[in-house]
């Protein structure tokens, strides 16, 4: 069976083996924990954030049209199926 990497103990030191760590031991371990992943973080560009910003603004626009013409047809079908005043 093999492990997954959440699994595996490669990453550092077995719970078995590390001591138990006070309040404000495990307080600093984390925040010694979330500065490593905040230093992985990449930063996209500008020319990046502009694509992006364009990419998701286009395919909102795109949802916004499709939701508008179902909810026009299903509501020209309710009125035409029940009878309109």
């Amino acid at each position: 069976m093999t492990e997954t990497a959440a699994g595996s103990s490669q990453g550092g030191p077995s719970e078995k083996n590390t001591p138990k760590r006070g309040f404000f031991g495990r307080i600093f371990l984390f925040v010694r924990q979330v500065i490593s992943e905040l230093q992985k973080v990449v930063v996209p560009t500008r020319k990046e954030l502009v694509r992006y910003t364009i990419t998701v603004m286009v395919f909102v626009i795109i949802m916004m049209l499709i939701v508008t013409a179902l909810d026009f047809l299903f509501g020209t079908a309710a009125v035409w199926v029940f009878g309109g005043a």
